[in-house]
């Protein structure tokens, strides 16, 4: 009776344990199925359009829905990307996932880089570099990294010195070794850059920004040459690498559609910097 009592237990154990395996299959095998919608978060910009016009098609011929989440700062995107809010994001360079996602304890992947505009310094009052007054005032981005970007290429351009040897996490305008000109560094609000143009003579606007404000890329005094880390990468949470939806988006980054639409001249893509993958596969 013991016996017979505990093979019946064990059935009902190993009866219990496969019906629970097969639902988690089942369920493992709905999600895929039902990852029909892909939420990209952006800044408003070229990485939105870019979304939709270069990346979106090609996800939608292989059958899903895209949404284009628009975010007014850098800091909302991955957020809202590690809680699970969206689904992927396109909007910031390398160096910047790293150290964002690093400060904030965060569980991001970048998949790959894609085109990228390059940040610009741009002027109401002087036609070059040249022309600049001392005095001038010259506003930058007050995060971080982009900081010392834009002081970094500030000095690429002859108008000041800064000491490389500081921690990049920590720099500040104080770390200005040499200013001959006397520029008056004001860091403001990425998004309100191109804006600060109206009181300022000078303004290093990332690509993007530049852009989603009616400046034209050509009229920079001076624009950066990318170094790979600083060209913007996609990014989605590490817990889905290997979901179908990332796999998708990855091919289509890497697809005919996706070059074909990046060199359209009805957008603005083709003069953005391209990443060392495109112009290997590509050719330029």
């Amino acid at each position: 009776m013991i016996k017979k009592l505990v093979y019946t237990l064990s059935v009902l154990t190993l009866g219990a344990s496969l019906l629970t395996g097969c639902a988690t299959t089942k369920n493992k095998e709905t999600e895929d199925i039902q990852k029909k919608e892909i939420k990209f978060g952006a800044c408003a910009g070229p990485y939105g359009d870019m979304i939709k016009y270069t990346i979106a098609p090609g996800l939608e011929e292989k059958g899903y829905t895209v949404s284009i989440i628009e975010f007014s700062d850098y800091v909302q995107p991955n957020l809202a990307l590690d809680k699970g809010e969206i689904d992927a994001n396109l909007f910031q360079h390398q160096v910047y996932f790293d150290n964002f996602t690093k400060e904030h304890n965060l569980s991001l992947v970048s998949l790959t880089n894609v085109p990228t505009a390059g940040l610009g310094f741009y002027s109401n009052k002087y036609k070059s570099l040249e022309e600049i007054e001392e005095g001038s005032t010259l506003t930058v981005p007050n995060d971080v990294t982009n900081l010392r970007r834009s002081l970094k290429e500030a000095q690429n351009a002859g108008l000041l010195t800064i000491d490389e040897s500081v921690d990049p996490t920590t720099f500040t305008e104080k770390n200005i070794i040499d200013n001959p000109l006397n520029l008056v560094i004001t860091p403001v609000e990425a998004p309100q850059l191109a804006r600060s143009l109206e009181s300022a003579e000078l303004a290093a606007v990332p690509g993007n920004y530049a852009i989603a404000a009616g400046l034209d890329l050509s009229t920079a005094l001076y624009t950066e040459k990318l170094a790979e880390e600083m060209k913007n990468v996609v990014a989605v949470r590490a817990s889905d690498i290997d979901q179908p939806f990332v796999k998708d988006i990855e091919e289509v980054l890497q697809s005919e559609g996706f070059k074909k639409a990046i060199e359209n001249s009805d957008y603005y893509f083709s003069s953005f910097q391209k990443p060392e993958w495109y112009i290997t596969k590509w050719g330029k």
